[in-house]
C-alpha cells in the first residue's frame, strides 16, 4: 500500500513534511489555514494533485471558526481564505481548480444554514481526495500497457505517492506495471535545485522494491545516447489546450533530448491539470522562487555573495516534443487541440 501523503484526521490536515525526506519521515498536523498555506509555499507538501487536495482542506480549516450568521458574510470569509491559498503556488492549476470547486460548492448550497454549509464543504474536500485516489489507479491502468517487461524508464522530479493521495501519476504507471508482473528499471534525475528526484522519487521507488538508478540532471543526455532508456515519463503542473506542458524545471531539456535520441516522451497527469482556458504554454504563469535555493546547498552557501540569480521553478515543454499525455480518461495524442477536449 502507498504511504499516505495527506489525511484528514479529526479536523486537522496530516501531511508528510517532504522537506525532511529522506533522512526523516515526519508529519505535520495543520490546525489552521495559515499553517497549511505555509506548508504549500515552502514545499513541505508539493505535487500538483496533492496541492489541490490540500487547498480544499485549507478552505475547510479557514472557515471552521466562522461565526457568520448569513451567507453574504460567510461568502466574504470564504473568498478571503481562497485568495490567501491562491497566492501559495501560481503554476499548478490543480490548486485553482480545487479552490473554484470549493467556491462553487458553497454557492450551490447558499440557502442552507452556515453550519450545514461547513459540513458540506468538508465532505466536498474529502470527495476531492477520494476522486484523486481513483484517478491515480485509472491513470496507472491506462499507462501500464505502454510499459513492456524489462524496459527502463527515465523520470524527473517526483510524480508519485508524495505528489498525490495514492500511487501517483508517472510513478503510478510504473507501480501498476510492476503489479502486472513486469520488471521495470528506473533512472531518476536528481532535479536541482531542491532535489525532488534524489530525495523523494528514489525514496519512493526503493520502498516499492523497484530498481532505481540516480543520476545528475546533466547526465540524462549521455544516458539516452548510451541506449539505456526506453521511455520517459514525467508529471505536469499545468497543460495548455494545445498540449504545451509546464512541469518542474529541467523537463523541457529532457523532451528535446528525447526527440533527438528517438525516445518516446510521455506526460502523465490527472485531467484536472489540463487548463483548456489557456490556448498555449505561453500563457502559463511560471513561479519564481527565492535565490537561496540555488546559492546554497544543504544549508551551505556555494555561490559567491552578490551573484545575480534566476530561479524559475518550472519550464514549458512544447507539445511537439510530447508523444502522448496520459490521464484517467485515456492516452491523448496529437493533435492535442482535439484529443484534450474529451469530457467523457
Amino acid at each position: 500500500m502507498p504511504i499516505k501523503t495527506i489525511e484528514w484526521i479529526e479536523g486537522k490536515v496530516k501531511i508528510i513534511d517532504q522537506s525532511k525526506l529522506p533522512q526523516k519521515l515526519e508529519y505535520i498536523y495543520c490546525k489552521d489555514v495559515e499553517t497549511l498555506g505555509e506548508a504549500i509555499s515552502s514545499l513541505k507538501i508539493r505535487g500538483a494533485p496533492v496541492i489541490g487536495i490540500a487547498a480544499a482542506f485549507g478552505v475547510v480549516l479557514g472557515i471552521k471558526k466562522s461565526s457568520s450568521q448569513n451567507y453574504l458574510s460567510f461568502q466574504k470569509e470564504i473568498e478571503k481564505v481562497i485568495d490567501y491559498l491562491a497566492r501559495s503556488r501560481p503554476t499548478a492549476v490543480n490548486l485553482f481548480w480545487s479552490l473554484k470547486r470549493m467556491r462553487n460548492c458553497a454557492e450551490k448550497n447558499k440557502d442552507k444554514q452556515i453550519k450545514e454549509i461547513k459540513t458540506i464543504l468538508e465532505k466536498e474536500a474529502l470527495q476531492i481526495m477520494e476522486e484523486d485516489k481513483r484517478c491515480n489507479r485509472q491513470i496507472g491502468e491506462n499507462g501500464a500497457r505502454l510499459i513492456e517487461d524489462g524496459q527502463t524508464i527515465l523520470t524527473h522530479c517526483n510524480a508519485g505517492t508524495l505528489a498525490t493521495a495514492d500511487y501517483g501519476t508517472a510513478l503510478g504507471i510504473i507501480y501498476r506495471a510492476k503489479q502486472k508482473g513486469k520488471k521495470v528499471k528506473v533512472y531518476v534525475d536528481e532535479t536541482r535545485p531542491l532535489l525532488q528526484g534524489a530525495r523523494l522519487t528514489t525514496w519512493e521507488l526503493l520502498r516499492e522494491g523497484i530498481e532505481v538508478v540516480l543520476i545528475c540532471d546533466d547526465m540524462a543526455g549521455q544516458v539516452m545516447q548510451e541506449g539505456k532508456i526506453n521511455k520517459i515519463l514525467v508529471g505536469a503542473d499545468r497543460v495548455a489546450a494545445n498540449g504545451d506542458v509546464a512541469n518542474k524545471i529541467g523537463t523541457y531539456m529532457l523532451a528535446v533530448l528525447a526527440k533527438e535520441n528517438g525516445i518516446p516522451f510521455y506526460v502523465v497527469c490527472p485531467f484536472s491539470s489540463i487548463d483548456l482556458s489557456l490556448p498555449s504554454g505561453k500563457e502559463i504563469p511560471i513561479e519564481q522562487r527565492d535565490s537561496s535555493e540555488i546559492t546554497t546547498f544543504l544549508g551551505k552557501r556555494i555561490a559567491p555573495q552578490g551573484v545575480k540569480t534566476y530561479n524559475p521553478a518550472f519550464d514549458v515543454t512544447p507539445a511537439m516534443y510530447i508523444k502522448g499525455i496520459i490521464t484517467e480518461k485515456g492516452i491523448h495524442q496529437p493533435p492535442y487541440e482535439k484529443s484534450l477536449q474529451r469530457q467523457d
